[in-house]
């Protein structure tokens, strides 16, 4: 059973900074795809960040040069480092990996996450202005 634990969130005020790791337990697989999501209340989730097995990055046009999506050398922890933050950004984020689509050659992640198999139960994040 694949467990997705998310953790690293908090409230800071804006243009602070937050770290958020996922620690992926019995999850395996060359082409797989991790990433972040979020949803804010009220709101339908969004894609945050996602990085795909070639261990390229995609960002949402929102969080671009601010977040970085990265994952240890193991890739059994995955994380979301968050700068200058803002008020927007707050919401429950998650983590999730899952399978990763075929086209032209090679392996790319599925923007909307419809492909991710599993999801850890968020962290929440809160912006103050």
């Amino acid at each position: 059973q694949v467990q997705l634990v998310a953790s690293g969130g908090g409230s800071v005020q804006s243009g602070g900074s937050l770290r958020l790791s996922c620690a992926a337990s019995s999850y395996s697989g060359s082409r797989y795809c991790m990433g972040w999501f979020r949803q804010a209340p009220g709101k339908e989730r969004e894609t945050v960040a996602l990085i795909d097995p070639q261990g390229k990055s995609i960002y949402a046009d929102s969080v671009k040069g601010r977040f970085t999506i990265s994952q240890d050398n193991t890739k059994s922890t995955l994380y979301l480092q968050m700068n200058s933050l803002k008020p927007e950004d707050t919401a429950m984020y998650y983590c999730a990996a899952g399978r990763s689509a075929y086209y032209s050659g090679g392996y790319y992640c599925v923007r909307d996450g419809s492909l991710m198999d599993y999801w850890g139960k968020g962290t929440l994040v809160t912006i103050s202005s």
